[in-house]
């Protein structure tokens, strides 16, 4: 994406928190990411750094209460969509917008056929009528590679593998030609072969339709894989954010620094040894003052103890949110 083009999905210090009082937990803190027309943003982070709670937040889905979207901007399409009406936002999600959860086992209902399933969303936003709506989930099915479509089509969720069910779950994401799918850790419990299969496949059909894509994973190798942008992010926030290849060449925030220097890479020193990140993430109701990695940073100073970084831009389409990267410090 270029920094002239409109992005299609702008997100604008989005705030999301859980409870009240006391007890309250911000999952989202001020985040801010865009996302272009065709283009795939890889969000990435360990358990708990708020990427599933940014895409739920996207399509409305946090439950309330405890839940609330307390703040910030969701532009899609040129819309708010935190402004919109539960009845408009029903009319976006599956439709514009469509979603493949994490565990298609749990997403998927056990008493309805796949095929009933995969053929909803054309039966409730195209108004098809359901004989046309299952043929056209006839077609879904074989277009992300499923074989024998015509028996896959009534059976059940429990008859199928787990790259199956993740096929399925695709292929319902699909069947309103979205401009955006939201894919939440589409590999989890998978084999690598069929990780890679899902991926592909995934990859293939947002291009082929012009669709973006935002991968939610924790796992670097997708990401250089498949990402065409990526957004870090820890403990709710956003840490950095850049173009995948300059990510990868240039890491600048100490958190993305240590995610790399922790996985295995085929093109460097194999015996060299990994170096884990020190400690655990933070308790979202309970961080530290200052920046909220610096208690895990083996480069934190005393300014990062006590202040918190704003994400800052310190080059071309890179920001990152670390004093070691401000002026002062370089």
């Amino acid at each position: 994406m270029t920094t002239a083009a409109k992005p299609l999905l702008s997100v604008r210090n989005l705030v999301t928190r859980f409870g009240r009082g006391r007890g309250a937990v911000t999952a989202v803190d001020d985040v801010s990411f865009d996302v272009g027309v065709g283009e795939t943003v890889a969000v990435v982070g360990e358990s708990g750094s708020g990427k599933s709670v940014t895409a739920l937040s996207i399509l409305r889905l946090i439950p309330s209460p405890p839940g609330r979207i307390e703040s910030g901007e969701i532009l899609f399409e040129g819309r708010d969509l935190t402004k919109l009406s539960e009845r408009e936002i029903m009319e976006i999600r599956g439709d514009r917008i469509a979603m493949i959860f994490q565990e298609p086992m749990s997403s998927l209902n056990p008493v309805l056929t796949v095929g009933l399933q995969v053929a909803e969303p054309i039966n409730v936003h195209r108004r098809k009528p359901w004989d046309v709506a299952l043929g056209a989930a006839k077609q879904l099915l074989g277009r992300v590679r499923m074989s024998d479509t015509e028996s896959r089509v009534r059976a059940y969720p429990h008859q199928f593998s787990g790259g199956m069910r993740q096929r399925a779950m695709i292929a319902m994401a699909l069947a309103c030609e979205p401009r955006l799918i939201i894919a939440d850790e589409p590999t989890t419990a998978l084999d690598v072969t069929v990780q890679a299969q899902i991926l592909d496949l995934l990859k293939d059909l947002a291009q082929g339709s012009r669709c973006s894509l935002i991968l939610i994973t924790h796992d670097l190798g997708v990401v250089a894989r498949y990402a065409d942008r990526v957004v870090v992010m820890y403990a709710g926030r956003v840490v950095e954010q850049a173009p995948a290849r300059e990510l990868y060449a240039n890491p600048r925030h100490p958190y993305t620094r240590g995610l790399m220097a922790s996985v295995p890479r085929l093109d460097g020193d194999t015996s060299k040894r990994l170096v884990p990140i020190d400690g655990q993430p933070p308790n979202l109701a309970r961080l530290p003052t200052g920046c909220a990695f610096a208690p895990r940073c083996r480069q934190a100073t005393d300014l990062c103890h006590r202040e918190r970084p704003a994400l800052a831009e310190i080059g071309p389409q890179h920001q990152t949110a670390c004093w070691l990267e401000t002026p002062a410090h370089v």
